[in-house]
């Protein structure tokens, strides 16, 4: 699946295939998305609203495509809190975490 404001050419990062000026967009809700920075900062899990922003989609929406089965990241119920695991949020962003 292809996201709209993920670009990859001229001046990529090689680890990641994304240029924080590429990770950090505007979304409907005038929140900015995640740098690359703050995407590779992340811990293993996050809540909806953090996945929701790494997107760039709005916490309505990304609870709407939850509800609805077609959120593009696999999450985590867990009684009445959602998780979303970090390591599929970069997988679906094409984010690579640093080789250290």
């Amino acid at each position: 699946m292809a996201y709209p404001y993920i670009n990859v050419g001229a001046g990529e990062i090689a680890t990641t295939g994304m240029t924080t000026k590429d990770a950090s967009v505007a979304t409907g809700s005038g929140a900015t998305a995640m740098t690359l920075e703050e995407l590779l900062a992340l811990p293993p899990t996050v809540n909806v609203t953090t996945a929701a922003r790494a997107l760039g989609i709005g916490v309505h929406k990304a609870y709407g495509l939850i509800k609805a089965g077609t959120f593009p990241v696999q999450t985590l119920p867990l009684g009445s809190t959602v998780r979303v695991p970090t390591a599929e949020l970069w997988r679906v962003l094409g984010v690579k975490p640093p080789v250290q």
